[in-house]
Order: structure tokens, then C-alpha cells, then sequence
């Protein structure tokens, strides 16, 4: 079966049809979507996808790039919407978090502060955490070997075969999706070659991260059946397989997504 472990669905750019968006994904064959929240304003919002449609699950997280405009008291409110959310089948991890050291601007101690105090939230509840990593691959994995939090997904991985390797080291696995469909991503293109089958899962990080043949435009969750397609071909695999593959990874880096799976069957 096929997961978008990354997508969010609840982004303004669906507003007129977020409904439809969502069934034309799952008639392409997806079988569940992985919602994850980056700042406690949304935090309401991906809890009712997912209480709208069980074949969702959702992640309660603040975003790097949103540090700059949280409040003093959004870290314990974000403690108080995991602790109230922890009998809620379609919650499933802390997410999205993780640090971008790409866009300009940025304050880096905080995202840092930030990033340290939601894993250590992920640890303490036994939760898995969906992480941003871009351009910081090194000082994420600093902090994921200090604080050791139960496993979770690099999000739109493309940091070095060794890094990937430390990754997976500690337990993690790596999302690749749209990005990886250009012939120019050739280190991403390789790490899909070269990587263990058990390294991978799929995504789209829909809106954004459209794949090549939709360039520029809005991506949507329907595009994860190409890009596994893609994906299988870059392997020399058959995309059954990948997609059973990629979907037993998702669940094993996110446990209570395999839960939420089973009351699909």
C-alpha cells in the first residue's frame, strides 16, 4: 500500500477543494496521509481532517520556520495538546519540527531551543518525530544522538550517503518524494539506488515539493502513485513491492500509524 507520510492537506491552497483533493488520492491508490502541524494555530485544524476521514493521522509539532512567531507559552501548549491527545488513535507523532538553516534570517538558537525541547517532548512520551532537515543535517543529528527520541522521518532527505547512514543508525528512516523525479537530483537520485530497501519511505509534501511533471504548480497526495512509480523504475524494482516495502517502513518509524493501519484492514 502506498503512505504519504508527509502531506499537508490542511494548507490554505486546498481551501476550495480540499475534499476533492483528498479523494483523488486515495482513488491513485494512497491509503493513508500523514498530516503534521507546524504551529499550535493548525493544531485544530489537522485533528479534524483526521477526525473527518480514518484513513488520516496527524502530528502536533512547531515548524522551524514558525519559531519566530511563537509565543512564550506555545511550547507547553503544545506539551498540553500532546498529553490531551495521547487516546486519539489518529495522533501519531511530534511533527513538524527540525531546523532550516537554508532561508535566510533565521535565528538559529532559537529554532535550536526549539527543536531540542520537541524532542525531548517525543522521548518522554515514546512518540516517533517528523523532522526538517534542510541545509542542518549535521547539527540535527547532534541533537538526535543527545536526546535519542523513539525513532521517526528525516523529511525530504538530501544530506550524504553518511549522514543517511547515521540516520538510519539511530533509528530513523528518510522521506523522499517530488524532488527526487528530477534528472538533475542526481545525489538524491543515487541515494535512492544505493540506500537499503529498509532506509526509505515516501511523500509529497503537498502543497510544496511538486515532482517534475508538475513543475511549479500545486502538488497534491494523488502524485504519490508517480512518484513511487518513479521511485520503483530508479530501484530497477516492481512498484508493488516498493510500495509494500516503503509502507512497512512508514510503520515501523511510526507505530502508531501500523495501529491505524490494522483498523483499516
Amino acid at each position: 500500500m502506498l503512505i504519504d507520510t508527509h502531506c499537508h492537506l490542511d494548507a490554505c491552497e486546498y481551501d476550495a477543494d480540499r475534499d476533492a483533493v483528498r479523494e483523488r488520492a486515495f482513488a491513485a491508490g494512497v491509503a493513508a496521509i500523514v498530516v503534521p502541524a507546524v504551529e499550535v494555530a493548525n493544531f485544530g485544524a489537522v485533528r479534524a481532517l483526521a477526525a473527518g476521514d480514518p484513513r488520516i493521522g496527524y502530528a502536533l509539532g512547531i515548524h522551524p520556520l514558525y519559531v519566530d512567531r511563537a509565543g512564550e507559552g506555545d511550547l507547553a501548549r503544545l506539551r498540553d495538546a500532546v498529553e490531551a491527545s495521547l487516546d486519539d488513535p489518529a495522533f501519531l507523532a511530534i511533527g513538524e519540527i527540525g531546523l532550516d538553516f537554508f532561508e535566510p534570517g533565521q535565528d538559529r538558537a532559537r529554532q535550536e531551543h526549539y527543536f531540542r525541547f520537541q524532542l525531548e517532548l517525543a522521548r518522554e512520551f515514546g512518540l516517533p518525530v517528523l523532522m526538517h532537515v534542510r541545509r542542518s543535517q549535521d547539527t540535527i543529528l547532534k541533537h538526535l544522538r543527545s536526546v535519542r527520541p523513539p525513532g521517526g522521518i528525516a523529511h525530504a532527505f538530501n544530506g550524504s550517503l553518511q549522514q543517511a547512514a547515521q540516520y538510519l543508525g539511530l533509528g530513523m528512516v528518510l522521506g523522499f518524494g517530488g524532488a527526487m523525479t528530477f534528472d538533475r537530483a542526481l545525489q538524491l537520485r543515487r541515494l535512492v539506488r544505493e540506500l537499503p530497501p529498509e532506509a526509505h519511505v515516501l511523500e509529497t509534501d503537498a502543497p510544496d515539493i511538486p515532482p517534475a511533471w508538475i513543475a511549479r504548480r500545486r502538488n497534491e497526495p494523488a502524485q504519490l502513485a508517480r512518484i513511487a512509480q518513479e521511485f520503483a523504475d530508479l530501484r530497477g524494482e516492481p512498484p508493488g513491492l516498493v510500495a509494500e516495502r516503503t509502507a512497512a517502513n512508514a510503520g515501523r518509524a511510526i507505530p502508531r500509524l501500523s495501529a491505524l493501519l490494522a483498523r483499516l484492514a
